[in-house]
């Protein structure tokens, strides 16, 4: 008997949507999102209940990823089985008295020393506990379809192609835990390193999550490595997953499908039947083209059975994506004979097929082409067990060079730094340009059958791995919650608002479009957005210094996230998730010297010698955890708990601090900014303590919000001496000093949220809420009123417009329509690209550049990014005076 749920007395109601197109099933591992939730209305998530479209109970597992002060939960993880037809949409309520839904399939989780086995009801996954088989065996009904699932790589000591001198390495499990045992989602974490062949050296140590669902055949494989080599002498020259599949039929019922362009196939047999000078017959040419077994070979006409001998195996097979543009196949008959071309095309989809009627195993990678050099090979297919591997960086290309791209130029003392930061914005210091410590994430999936599948599905499984479903609350929902900042919902009722609302969709449909003009793709690079633009040579400024890739400067993040929230917009959403594994990953270090540090823009990722919490922030990061539950963004954000200890290793200003012939490092006295240094430690004792419930970081965020209220000049202060042991600052330093980055990396949205909880009452830090609202009231005052409360005029006070939302913002929680006004007529004037001619896209052509593009003259990432929260930030806080 069906149960429909009532809405009498229903306190939760989070409607949920499909971010794309609704999915034709969720047999790719079931689905995954996060819901927000009232304070004190959910105490257990077990009581959440899902419904489809027509009120119909629908099996979910639910758990809780963050909870409010007082214990309840905040946000929810929510996940579908693979087992029913996905519905336009869904609604998460609570109402725990209310029976469960029975799921169709339950997954099935057996530990013992050795192996974790995950059954999903559809396959069985065997995962190891140690050596190198990370996935020790897949098998579908009775029959095992792949095994040997290992993590491999090698390296040279030179950046030259030379596979001669490779060092061969494989993936060594060291640990393996089961962080979700079902009933719907399990998710088992495994860790180890690469080490060589033959024992030695270990070195790139890798996290592996398995995520399986019940009833799915398929499962996502979530691998996260961190580089942790000499940048000098250790140039990776491959990095793969590769798996042994088992091959039982002739060689003419084996098969292999490689997935092309735009959903395009090549789909052949190893030893094909078609196209030959005899032909065996119509039902034998259909059968294996369709990957079905083929008639009885005494069956076959005009002699094929005898004469098929001399037709030969295509035992191996190449797919080769070493530029986001271009991807080349190949095969051969054996190791020894040519490679012998079978097609190009632009933009593979980068998924893979091998096996034969008894059963194979498909492979695929999220964001194949969008992270080039990538490839796919399958090697001995003619044999009795082909492997299959994916490569995360090709074999076939240069290794991978991660040495600083120029000498330093005479650059050895902060004189000489400093007087170069004049002319390429490029912060240089020796040996800080390292890569030693980054780290990269790729999402795959891997699923097997038990026969040869149809192209169709094939093409369907492709479709959902580069592009993974996702369910997320709408607009409506999450602006409800009063969640993650101050925004609205975009509104054109007026028409002054409604040009607003026109420019923030001019800036997002700009970066969403010049991520592909401009080619921001590659395996370092993918997910991160150039910083200024050169107006001469019409092209982002990719080789000056400080003017290249973006690294997180100004918010972009925050930007992106923010606006998804309001609009829903699916383009949107995906560059922001991109753009979070990148700068969570990539531009943050995860070992070594500057663990848990970033690094500011430079033209590569690692190159500043600005290596700060400013970039690492978990501020950027918690929107996608949320919205999607992600375990290793939940890891970049915890990793950090202990970042405060960085000051005492490396001092953020050291090359412009005042006082620094008298000021050193030591564990009571640390200089922390109040605002880039407060508002990274802030981020990250708050996603800790609504996370895990860390008292450790409750106690040192609600002790330093309740020691910046008690200085005189609260954050106007700007910096204050931190004591490591105590998690307290020094609160008796009395000083005015303003910078106009304070605000600019996530203070704005950290401090409203930490404002929301003392209005609440969920913390009783009252003179924190006066100090930020003093900040916001005083950064755009006039002299007079500065000098007035604070004893002197601030000077410095740049990004006008950026800093319209503080006004609007003290403007808002006072009741003060003449500061809402001056909020507006700052965030008009105060825009260096406001005129309407900044929100039109030029087109320029060849000769004058390669390929088309289109610019915004006067446009740059830190602009746009500043420009876009502060439209969106005053609409909501003061949009009821953008008329006057």
């Amino acid at each position: 008997m069906t149960h429909r749920m009532t809405d009498r007395t229903r306190t939760v109601d989070v409607p949920l949507r499909w971010l794309d197109d609704v999915p034709a099933d969720l047999t790719l591992a079931g689905v995954t999102c996060g819901v927000p939730l009232p304070r004190a209305a959910v105490t257990d998530a077990a009581g959440l209940r899902v419904l489809d479209a027509a009120g119909s109970p629908v099996a979910a597992q639910c758990w809780p990823l963050a909870t409010w002060p007082d214990g309840s939960v905040k946000w929810s993880g929510v996940a579908l089985g693979a087992d029913h037809d996905p519905a336009p949409g869904y609604r998460v309520v609570h109402e725990p008295a209310a029976p469960a839904a029975t799921p169709g399939h339950v997954v099935r989780v057996t530990e013992d020393a050795d192996a974790v086995t995950v059954d999903t009801g559809a396959a069985r996954v065997v995962v190891g506990r140690s050596g190198p088989d990370v996935v020790r065996s897949v098998v579908v009904g009775d029959a095992e379809v792949a095994s040997a699932g290992r993590l491999v790589s090698s390296r040279q000591d030179h950046p030259e192609p030379a596979h001669r001198d490779r060092t061969e390495a494989v993936g060594v499990v060291t640990g393996c835990v089961v962080e979700q045992a079902g009933p719907l989602r399990v998710v088992v974490r495994v860790t180890g390193v690469h080490r060589d062949a033959g024992g030695g050296r270990e070195w790139l140590p890798f996290t592996l999550r398995l995520v399986l669902a019940a009833g799915a055949a398929t499962f996502r494989v979530v691998h996260s490595f961190v580089w942790d080599g000499d940048p000098d002498r250790d140039f990776l020259s491959s990095l793969g997953l590769r798996f042994t599949v088992p091959l039982r039929a002739e060689t003419y019922d084996r098969h292999v499908r490689l997935a092309g362009a735009d959903g395009g196939f090549l789909r052949e047999a190893v030893q094909g039947l078609t196209g030959l000078r005899r032909d065996p017959g119509a039902a034998v040419r259909a059968a294996q083209l369709a990957g079905r077994p083929t008639p009885p070979r005494e069956t076959w006409q005009r002699d094929v059975g005898r004469l098929v001998r001399w037709v030969p195996a295509w035992t191996d097979y190449a797919l080769r994506q070493p530029t986001a543009n271009g991807f080349t196949i190949q095969k051969r008959t054996a190791p020894d004979r040519p490679w012998i071309d079978v097609a190009q095309g632009t933009r593979a989809d980068g998924l893979a097929y091998v096996g034969d009627t008894s059963g194979g195993l498909a492979v695929g990678m999220t964001g194949f082409w969008q992270s080039h050099p990538t490839g796919i090979d399958v090697r001995g297919a003619a044999s009795d067990a082909a492997t299959l591997t994916l490569w995360l960086w090709s074999p076939d290309v240069p290794p991978m060079d991660l040495r600083f791209y120029h000498d330093g130029l005479g650059q050895e003392d902060y004189t000489d730094q400093l007087d170069a930061l004049e002319i390429t914005y490029e912060d240089y210091e020796p040996g800080f340009g390292s890569a030693h410590g980054i780290g990269r994430t790729h999402e795959l999936t891997v699923t097997g059958f038990s026969a040869t599948p149809d192209v169709a599905e094939l093409a369907r499984l492709a479709r959902g791995t580069a592009t993974r479903p996702q369910l997320v609350p709408t607009p409506e929902a999450l602006h409800g919650a009063r969640v993650l900042g101050d925004w609205d919902l975009p509104d054109r009722d007026e028409p002054r608002r409604a040009e607003l609302e026109d420019r923030l969709d001019f800036l997002l449909d700009f970066y969403v479009g010049q991520v592909d003009q401009r080619s921001w793709y590659g395996f370092w690079s993918y997910g991160d957005v150039m910083h200024a633009y050169d107006r001469d040579r019409h092209t982002w400024r990719y080789d000056v210094g400080g003017y290249a890739w973006d690294n997180s400067e100004l918010s972009p993040d925050l930007w992106l996230w923010t606006s998804f929230l309001r609009t829903g917009r699916a383009d949107v959403f995906r560059l922001a998730e991109r753009m979070t594994r990148h700068t969570g990953d990539v531009d943050v270090y995860h070992t070594g010297p500057w663990k848990g540090l970033g690094s500011r823009h430079n033209v590569q990722h690692w190159g500043c010698s600005a290596k700060q919490l400013r970039i690492s922030t978990p501020a950027y990061r918690r929107h996608h955890y949320f919205l999607t539950g992600d375990e290793h963004t939940r890891d970049l954000m915890l990793e950090l708990r202990d970042s405060d200890a960085t000051f005492l290793g490396l001092d953020p200003t050291r090359k412009v601090r005042p006082d620094a012939g008298t000021y050193a490092p030591r564990r009571g006295a640390l200089a922390v900014g109040l605002g880039t240094d407060w508002s990274a430690l802030a981020a990250t004792w708050l996603a800790d303590w609504e996370i895990t419930g860390n008292e450790r970081s409750r106690d040192r965020l609600l002790g330093t919000m309740a020691d910046i209220g008690a200085l005189r000049h609260g954050f106007f202060t700007g910096e204050a001496l931190y004591d490591l042991d105590s998690g307290r600052f020094d609160t008796t330093r009395e000083r005015v000093t303003v910078s106009h980055l304070s605000a600019v990396f996530g203070l704005v949205e950290v401090c409203s949220e930490l404002v929301d909880l003392v209005d609440a009452g969920d913390v009783d830090v009252p003179a924190f809420r006066d100090a930020w609202l003093q900040y916001c009231r005083l950064y755009l005052a006039d002299p007079a009123e500065q000098e007035a409360e604070l004893g002197t005029r601030l000077t410095g006070t740049n990004l006008e417009q950026a800093h319209s939302r503080l006004a609007a913002y003290a403007a808002h929680h006072l009741g003060d329509d003449a500061l809402a006004d001056r909020a507006w007529s700052a965030y008009f004037r105060g825009g260096e690209f406001m005129g309407d001619e900044a929100f039109k896209a030029v087109r320029v052509s060849p000769p004058e550049v390669l390929s088309p593009v289109d610019e915004a003259r006067t446009l740059s990432t830190n602009d746009a990014a500043q420009c876009g929260l502060a439209t969106i930030q005053n609409l909501a806080l003061v949009g009821h005076r953008l008329r006057a």
